[in-house]
């Protein structure tokens, strides 16, 4: 007897929106995956938000989806929220509470000049260097640091007096001379709040003092608008103000250069 063929299942028809709807309702409110999301939150760091809003976009998908009842999205906008506080939360913890003037200072092709000139000429133009910049840095209440090759990193409890170290620095330094070669120093002055370890201080803050002075033309010193807020305009003059371009420093900050209005 000839086996009958059975016939073919109809082709399934593509769902409509509301159709869709229904599925993504469906699948939202299952209780597995509300349970798995609400487990994996318990996981993040933080407990409950802060808040009850989620990102704005998850919570209308929600509403239009799920408005009532366990929702698996619901639960995952909440998660994405908690883990925003925690890192923010992070985030502050390491930016520290040393609140602080940071100078970074180095000379401009002095390397270049070194190779051509021998040890004995760098460690000379070094050690010239290194007493003018402690005791500018000593005569306003500053404390160096590290030293940093040809340059120092130093701290300060205000601005004026760290504008004050590099200006006075710098205008010694010029004064230098070993063997023809007269150095020329850059400078760039942040404001901020690191962490300090032991002798060192470390954070976002310290890694934009080091950008500042790194964008800083020889014999300029740059400060950031924290510090430019902090000094007197009776007492210094300001160049443009401009936004820095440097890898490591945030996409708004402004800085200008800075020299003293008293004749030195």
């Amino acid at each position: 007897m000839p086996l009958r063929r059975r016939g073919r299942k109809k082709a399934d028809q593509p769902l409509d929106s509301e159709g869709i709807r229904e599925v993504v309702r469906k699948t939202d409110a299952n209780p597995q995956l509300v349970a798995t999301a609400r487990f994996l939150r318990r996981l993040i760091p933080g407990g409950e938000p802060e808040t009850a809003e989620m990102p704005e976009a998850m919570r209308r998908l929600v509403e239009e989806v799920q408005p009532d009842g366990p929702s698996a999205m619901r639960e995952i906008g909440k998660g994405a929220l908690q883990a925003w506080q925690a890192l923010s939360e992070a985030q502050r913890r390491r930016q520290g509470t040393a609140d602080v003037a940071i100078l970074f200072t180095d000379l401009v092709g002095f390397s270049d000049w070194a190779l051509e000139a021998g040890d004995e000429a760098a460690l000379e133009v070094l050690r010239k260097v290194g007493d003018v910049e402690q005791k500018a840095i000593s005569q306003n209440k500053g404390a160096v640091v590290k030293r940093l090759g040809d340059g120092a990193m130093a701290v300060f409890g205000s601005a004026d007096q760290a504008v004050r170290a590099a200006l006075d620095a710098q205008e010694g330094i010029s004064k230098i001379d070993v063997d023809g070669y007269q150095p020329t120093q850059r400078a760039g002055v942040h404001r901020g709040t690191p962490r300090k370890v032991k002798g060192d201080f470390l954070g976002v803050d310290v890694n934009i003092a080091a950008r500042v002075g790194d964008c800083a033309d020889g014999g300029e010193v740059l400060i950031s608008e924290p510090v430019r807020e902090e000094l007197d305009g009776r007492r210094f003059k300001f160049g443009s103000s401009h936004e820095l371009s440097a890898p490591g420093a945030p996409a708004d900050l402004t800085v200008c250069s800075v020299k003293s209005r008293r004749k030195r």
